[in-house]
Formats: C-alpha cells, sequence, structure tokens
C-alpha cells in the first residue's frame, strides 16, 4: 500500500533520513527482488532553443528574433538541421545506444508536417532508433499552431514514427506552483491530458518532478498525487523521474534561489518511491546530483540511473556539467551492491552481465 497524504507529509518534516532510506528500500526491493539496477545508452536532441515561454528556471531557451531588433540571444538561437540530427543518431548507434530522446522549445513555424516529415525521416534511414521525443508543452504547441485537436496530433506523431513521451514539462504539478515560475506554461490539468491521450493511444510515457523552485511539501505532494491518480488510470508511466532545480544562469537563480541539497535529494526520491508505489521504476539522478549522490540514490528507492547521456544541453546550460561513461555506471551499480543490465526505453532488459 502507499503512503498517505499526511505520511508524505511527515516524512518530509523527518529527520530521520536513515530510516526513511530503509523504507525506500524495502519497496525498491518488493518491486525488483532480482537486484537488478538498469541504465540505458542514449542521447539528448535538441532541435530549438528558440522558445516564446520564458519560463524562469531555464537557462536554455533564446527568443525569437523580432524583425529590426537586434538581440545577442536571438543570434545564439538555433534549429537543426535534418542531415545534422541524422548525424547525431548515427554516432549514437554507432556507440551502442538504441533510442534519442528529443525535445526543443516552443517555435510556432514548426507545426505538425514539420515534425512528420523529421520523424518519418529518421525512421527511413534508422529503423531501429526508439523515438522518445516532445515533452507536453510541445506537443500543445503543435496542436495549438497546426490547428489540430490534441488528439488528432498524437495519432498523427505516433503514426510518424513517435515511440514514447518523456514526462518533461512537468515541474511541479500545481498551477499555483505553475503560475509563479512559467505563467505561460501549459497548466497541471493540460499536462496530465496529454499523457492520458497518450496512454489511450497506446503510447508509454514517463512522469518527472524538477523540485527545488519554492514548492511546499504540500505542493511536492499535490504532484506525486496528480501522478499516482493517473497511473491507476491508465497504468501508462514506465518511471517515475525526479531532479532538483539548477539555478545558475537562470532568472529564477537570480533571484537568490540555491539548489536543493542531496538530503533534500534523497527525501523527495525515497518518498516518491513510497507514494508512487504503483509506478515500476523510480530514476535516481547523476546529471543534476553528481555521481556519489546517484550510488545513495540506488540505497533510497532508486532501481534506474538513466542515461549515459552522449549529450546534453539544458542542464549544462545551467552551468551544471557532470558526465560519465557506461563503464563508470556500471561500476557504481556494482559497487551498490546491484547487478548492472542495460535497457530500451521501455524498460526492457537489453543484456546481464
Amino acid at each position: 500500500m502507499p503512503i498517505t497524504r499526511q505520511e508524505a507529509l511527515d516524512r518530509f518534516n523527518s529527520a530521520d533520513l536513515i530510516g526513511l532510506g530503509f523504507e525506500a528500500d524495502a519497496v525498491r526491493r518488493r518491486l525488483h527482488p532480482e537486484g537488478v539496477v538498469t541504465y540505458i545508452i542514449d542521447r539528448n536532441i535538441n532541435y530549438t532553443n528558440f522558445c516564446t515561454e520564458y519560463c524562469t528556471f531555464c537557462a536554455f531557451y533564446r527568443p525569437l528574433p523580432k524583425p529590426g531588433v537586434s538581440d545577442a540571444r536571438s543570434k545564439e538561437g538555433y534549429i537543426l538541421e535534418f542531415e545534422k540530427i541524422c548525424e547525431k543518431i548515427a554516432e549514437t548507434q554507432e556507440m551502442g545506444g538504441t533510442g534519442v530522446l528529443m525535445q526543443g522549445g516552443i517555435h510556432p513555424d514548426l507545426k505538425i508536417d514539420w515534425f512528420e516529415r523529421l520523424f518519418s525521416g529518421i525512421k527511413q534511414r534508422f529503423p531501429n532508433i526508439w523515438l522518445h521525443c516532445l515533452t507536453a508543452s510541445e506537443i500543445l504547441a503543435i496542436a495549438k499552431y497546426s490547428d489540430l485537436t490534441l488528439r488528432d496530433t498524437i495519432i498523427r506523431l505516433r503514426d510518424a514514427g513517435l515511440d514514447s513521451i518523456p514526462g518533461g514539462g512537468a515541474e511541479i504539478l500545481d498551477d499555483d506552483v505553475r503560475e509563479r515560475i512559467a505563467r505561460i506554461k501549459c497548466k497541471t490539468e493540460d499536462w496530465v491530458s496529454v499523457h492520458r491521450t497518450a496512454h489511450q493511444l497506446g503510447i508509454r510515457t514517463t512522469a518527472t518532478m524538477m523540485f527545488g523552485v519554492g514548492e511546499t511539501f504540500e505542493q511536492r505532494i499535490n504532484h506525486f498525487e496528480v501522478v499516482r491518480r493517473l497511473q491507476e488510470e491508465t497504468g501508462g508511466f514506465t518511471a517515475f523521474i525526479p531532479w532538483s532545480f539548477q539555478p545558475g544562469n537562470t532568472a529564477l537563480g537570480g533571484r537568490g534561489w540555491e539548489e536543493a541539497t542531496s538530503v533534500e535529494y534523497l527525501k523527495v526520491l525515497a518518498i516518491s518511491r513510497l507514494y508512487l508505489d504503483n509506478i515500476e521504476n523510480v530514476q535516481a539522478s547523476w546529471v543534476t546530483q553528481g555521481l556519489k549522490v546517484l550510488e545513495l540514490g540506488l540505497h533510497f528507492g532508486g532501481n534506474d540511473v538513466g542515461s549515459v547521456m552522449l549529450e546534453e544541453n539544458v542542464v549544462k546550460a545551467a552551468g551544471t556539467s557532470n558526465c560519465t561513461t557506461e563503464e563508470e555506471l556500471r561500476r557504481i551499480i556494482r559497487d551498490a551492491g546491484f547487478k548492472p543490465v542495460q535497457r530500451d526505453t521501455l524498460y526492457r532488459t537489453m543484456f546481464l552481465n
């Protein structure tokens, strides 16, 4: 049985970090008694960094150029050409990668036909690559700018080659928080609608959480509750992935926000494992927290370490540049007492060494 809202709040307020870790580890071992920790080899490809949403927590976006206005940040913007994307995918496959996670900013010129050409072209050239692409915000924008319903948009993206959808854009699923940090971005129910519709159409997705933006413990629990209820309804989430806000080079960071501590991260990870026991996988993050905290996270409920990540740009833009290799991830997993297993995007195992 999952813990209740009050029990989750009690654990956020508790100083017993070790006890919380034992609790989360017990749930992890119940769900994954084989003692395996998984990872994936893939690549993050950002097809554009132009964006109209101007979220205060983002250091990656560039404003769209305005006619007659010279803007240094706009000049740093790009839209990747198809051949450049294919070069990155070819490199990924050569290094043992099985998929790409492709996301970008909100660009009003990139409508459904652009993405259909992109996905179908990739699938023609790389039929075995898994396309895990587009956050809820991007899909909603594609529907809006293409004058399509949400359902028809997702169907057309699926038919063009979209295989699954990442959980990015969730941040904190509480509209008071969203209004404060990203008032133009989609609301909680909009994010839910994208994932519910995808699940109804047979597309699996992940759920994510970016915390440490001044939200309360109750608002974090609101986020857990939204995800848990949708999983109860559809069963479509493959994993839950929490990570901490990186304040460097962001508008929100400029207001004095500091990065969440490692202890705070481990608490969120463990409580998410306890609260979301209807989601099979919980991912421990090394991209924001580093490799030492990652190893600890495997004893605080995490059963997956995410991607070797042959390329990552968004967190790097905020000044955080942790990096690793497949060999290092496998060593960390073994040092934590588990067996490393390469997986694909849907958490199906590939190799056992």
